[in-house]
This record gives C-alpha cells, structure tokens and sequence, in this order.
C-alpha cells in the first residue's frame, strides 16, 4: 500500500517544513519487511493480522470505520508514545499526519509570509497534547486536532500582529484596522465584549472551519437547534458591532469596504444602513395593541424555520422577504 509520503510534490524548491520531515520519518518506519504494526486482533474492525500503520491510518480515515474503533486504536497510540516515546511518538504523529497537514494548510492559507513557523506550531501543539489528552473521553483524535489548531492559530496571529516594514529604511507602517482578517474580527469582538469566547469559538469553528453544527454541538453537549439559535444571535450582533465600526474608518481603506460589502450582505437589502430593524416585539406591540399577543413559536410549528426566520409574523408584508441567514 502507498504511503503518504508518496504524494509530496516533487522538485518544488520550497524547504522541507515540520510536517514533511515528521512524514518522511513516519515513512522509514512503515517500509520494508518489519515495518511498525498493530495487532488488529485487539480492535474491533481491524483484520486479524498484524497491521502496518499506514494501513491503519487509511482505515481510520475511511467513513465507514466506526468511532469506538478510532479510539480505541489512537488510546493505544497515545499510551505507547506516553510509556515507550521515540518510536511510538512519530508513529502517532504519522498516522495523525492528514489532519495535521488539513489544519496547517488551512491556516497558512490565509498568510502570504513563510509559513514554517505555522507548521512547526501546529505540530508542537499536537505534541504538546499526547501526554495530557484525556483518553477516557471520545473522539480523541479530534480533541488532538483542535490542540494542534489553537497552537498554529496562536502562532498565526501573532505573525499578522507585528507591523509590516516599508522601504526606505525599513520603518514600519500603522497596523490596518483590526478586521480583513476573520480570526481578528472575532477575536476584537470578544474584548470588546461583543461576543463571548464560546460565541466566537462558534462562528469560527462552524463559519471559517466549516465545522458540521451537529458535529459542535455534540462536542459541546449541546443541542443542534440551540446552537443554531446561538449562532445566529451572536452573528447579528457581530454585524451591528462590524457597521458601527466602519463608520469610523476610512472609506478609502480597501480592508475596511471589504467589511462594509459583507456586512451588507447580512442584513436585509431594504434595512437602510444606519437604521436599526425595528425589534419584533415592539413591533408587534405597535401594530396591534390591546389585542392578544399570538402564541410563542416553536421550532416544530409548521410556521418555524426558514419561513419566520429573524421576524414576527404581524411584521412581515405579503411582498417582504424575512430576513433569513
């Protein structure tokens, strides 16, 4: 069977990052005659034979491979790398090695410097996970991918943060207005006390990741339905927040009417910028007062969803559009 490494590019003239140099030493150790194995006989879904750990890393990855499965394999990896180091350590980092290069690709997608330091970051931070990672709880695997996400995210950001250097003389330029970039958009509101860190772990993880909801909520022990609802709260307060601070910029700043455009589009069209839409609750305390109050929706009623999203039903005219997201 092919091994991962198989599939680098070839006579790029780019060096080596930490990834690649983890993948070629995951490599020696599944090549030849011996290489480094599993007993599938102690997992169930496993074949009855030893199995190298490429192969055991191709049948994690496969859709049908079931979960109790995945953890029970990389508890295993974890608790050799813990007790026997070296060997085991990059055999775990080898058969995690999709993941990894997944979150440093997507990361350093967004940075037009070097991105080594990115990789190593998001590399040390799965590292750094494997001696305290708790093995008693599920999904393993995904807790150690979101370690080795915070860590390049930490590293990513303070690349961004430091000034950029303009000729003659290297003197530095002011720092652009803290949005263009989405993770300091989130992050900026969360000082700001805009957001909560849940909240903008939420849009982050579920918007810029694209992170399944239902995949989250598990995560968090949350229900579906109420993550969407948190989300959708949390982002319109974030576009109110985003119009409110371009009014302050320049407007010949590119990064700025970047924002404005996607600010925008989170609204309605016919919400005129500046103007708050009017609160479903006085709205339909203006249109019919004196009169009773319709029933609370529910997310099963027929009416619920897409249909009343973001609206009271006395407030919505035959010829509007609700203002869904």
């Amino acid at each position: 069977m092919a091994t991962y490494s198989t599939f680098r590019r070839r006579g790029s003239a780019a060096a080596a990052n930490s990834l690649d140099i983890a993948r070629d030493a995951f490599t020696w150790l599944v090549t030849g005659p011996h290489p480094v194995s599993l007993d599938g006989r102690l997992f169930r879904g496993l074949p009855d034979r030893r199995v190298a750990l490429d192969e055991v890393r191709d049948r994690l990855l496969a859709r049908r491979c079931p979960q109790t499965t995945r953890d029970a394999v990389w508890a295993h990896l974890v608790l050799r790398s813990r007790t026997e180091g070296a060997t085991w350590t990059v055999a775990a980092v080898g058969v995690a090695l999709p993941a990894l290069t997944s979150v440093a690709a997507t990361l350093s997608g967004r940075f037009v410097g070097d991105p080594a330091d990115i990789y190593a970051e998001v590399l040390r931070g799965f590292l750094a996970a494997l001696p305290s990672i708790d093995l008693r709880r599920p999904r393993i695997m995904l807790r150690l991918r979101w370690a080795a996400y915070r860590s390049g995210y930490a590293a990513l950001a303070e690349a961004l943060a430091v000034p950029t250097p303009v000729a003659p003389g290297f003197r530095s330029t002011p720092p652009h207005a803290p949005w263009g970039h989405p993770d300091l958009v989130l992050a900026r509101a969360v000082a700001d006390g805009v957001l909560t860190q849940t909240e903008a772990a939420l849009i982050g993880a579920t918007r810029l990741e694209h992170m399944p909801v239902a995949d989250w909520a598990a995560q968090h022990q949350t229900g579906e339905w109420a993550v969407y609802k948190a989300r959708k709260r949390a982002e319109l307060r974030l576009a109110d927040y985003l119009r409110d601070r371009i009014a302050e910029a320049d407007s010949t700043d590119p990064l700025a009417v970047q924002v404005a455009t996607a600010v925008a589009l989170a609204r309605p069209a016919d919400t005129a910028p500046g103007r708050a839409a009017p609160s479903p609750s006085v709205s339909a305390e203006h249109a019919g007062s004196g009169r009773k109050s319709p029933d609370r929706v529910s997310k099963t009623d027929a009416k619920s969803g897409v249909q009343g999203c973001g609206t009271h039903p006395r407030s919505v005219r035959s010829s509007e559009v609700p203002p869904c997201a």
